[in-house]
């Protein structure tokens, strides 16, 4: 797979993956009195679905009565979840050829979608002449556009500002390095009360990608081939067992409870660690849940930066739908709309009209501010985003042996050098 280009910033953000509300929300969006035909226009449901939270839930069903008033023969199905569970939902939903007409839709899942005829090529079906084209080749595999980017974003860190300020600890500052990260979690333990830690547990995280990419390796999985750095894995592992027996990292069931942006089930919402991974564009779920209270920092960094931009999540059409073109006409209308704009602002993250950004630049909120300045600051010397390789070529059996390793190491049932025999004899297998 080739590797997507580095995407510029434009200036804006927030709100992105991971919601408060409960999982397969459906509902129908009400139509005006008037709604089922315009005129000799026949009348058109579109089942739509996506990922997100309670803010993104609220702004896109606010959008989509919107249109329905503006083309009374269109009404809606959408249904709505977070983020745990979406793929597994929409997966079973292709199996079954009964994807809804839009899908909200990821970078990592493209390649593997458009291969196997589960999404339909847009190339040239939407207005897309104010949209960056790095962005938009995001969305593309083999030259074919399967998805409409929605926005731009950078990958960080979110902290508890407030809770920081309390406990008297130097809060981090954009372009620190991993060696500060490591020092920070030492000076936070000796602050912090019991059950009370500076971040999760890691070993089982992504954040390992970033941790890598900063060590100057390059991608784990780089161009679908295995890339793992023993040295630098192992390096990893080896501090968050010593965290992991220090105190400084919760237990491994305390880690595993952990659900992002989740209200009850959060650790850093809960109080019980510090610092967590976001996006830019997930700031806004994060600040709904603490008021003011939290801050955004760079990915750390050490001989090269360990963030990246990326687009943050797309609309894609099932190949399956009998209403294509009612589906395309309400996606253009979706990102180059002023008004729909206005409902939707940040919600997906930074707009991708370049045409939009000029008109909402005076409505950015200081929620909106923050996740622009994380943007602006990963963005001089950010990675390239790579997506991954997807499930192919053995991948898919790697991603489950992978995960299951790590989790053994994570409760002390395997030591990380006993795991690395494994692994790498898993990357053998790698076609």
């Amino acid at each position: 797979m080739k590797y997507v280009r580095k995407l510029s910033a434009i200036g804006l953000s927030s709100v992105l993956a991971v919601s408060l509300a409960a999982c397969g929300v459906k509902e129908e969006a009400k139509a005006p009195n008037n709604a089922g035909t315009s005129g000799e226009q026949k009348a058109v449901k579109l089942r739509i679905m996506w990922w997100g939270s309670q803010a993104r839930h609220d702004a896109t069903l606010k959008a989509l009565d919107l249109y329905t008033k503006k083309n009374p023969n269109v009404t809606f199905e959408p249904e709505y979840q977070g983020w745990d569970g979406y793929l597994d939902k929409i997966s079973t939903m292709a199996a079954a050829r009964n994807l809804p007409d839009i899908i909200q839709t990821d970078a990592a899942w493209i390649a593997d979608w458009g291969s196997t005829n589960r999404l339909m090529d847009l190339t040239g079906a939407i207005n897309t002449k104010d949209v960056d084209p790095a962005l938009l080749n995001t969305g593309k595999y083999k030259d074919k556009l399967f998805a409409i980017p929605l926005g731009n974003n950078a990958f960080g860190l979110v902290y508890n500002k407030a809770e920081l300020e309390k406990l008297g600890i130097t809060p981090p500052k954009y372009g620190w390095t991993w060696d500060d990260f490591f020092k920070f979690a030492k000076e936070a333990k000796a602050k912090l009360g019991k059950n009370q830690y500076a971040f999760k547990d890691l070993t089982a995280d992504g954040l390992y990608d970033a941790y890598q990419l900063a060590k100057g390796k390059g991608w784990p999985r780089a161009d679908g081939k295995f890339n793992y750095d023993k040295e630098t894995w192992l390096d990893w592992m080896k501090k968050f067992a010593e965290m992991r027996a220090a105190g400084i990292v919760p237990p491994a069931d305390v880690t595993i409870s952990d659900k992002g942006a989740d209200a009850k089930l959060d650790l850093m919402i809960q109080d019980k660690i510090l610092l967590r991974n976001s996006h830019a564009a997930e700031f806004s779920g994060f600040d709904a849940l603490k008021p003011g209270q939290l801050a955004l920092v760079t990915i750390p960094q050490d001989k090269q930066a360990g963030g990246w931009l990326k687009a943050s999540m797309y609309w894609s059409v099932s190949p399956d739908t009998k209403q294509a073109e009612a589906a395309k006409k309400f996606m253009d209308w979706f990102i180059n709309d002023p008004e729909a704009a206005d409902i939707l602002g940040t919600s997906r993250g930074v707009p991708v009209s370049k045409q939009i950004v000029t008109g909402l630049e005076s409505k950015f909120t200081p929620t909106d501010k923050a996740a622009i300045e994380l943007i602006n600051k990963t963005a001089p010397n950010a990675q390239v985003f790579y997506p991954g390789p997807g499930l192919k070529n053995g991948w898919d059996k790697f991603e489950k042996e992978y995960s299951n390793l790590v989790q053994q190491i994570m409760f002390d049932k395997i030591t990380p050098e006993k795991a690395w025999e494994q692994i790498e004899k898993l990357g053998k297998e790698i076609k």
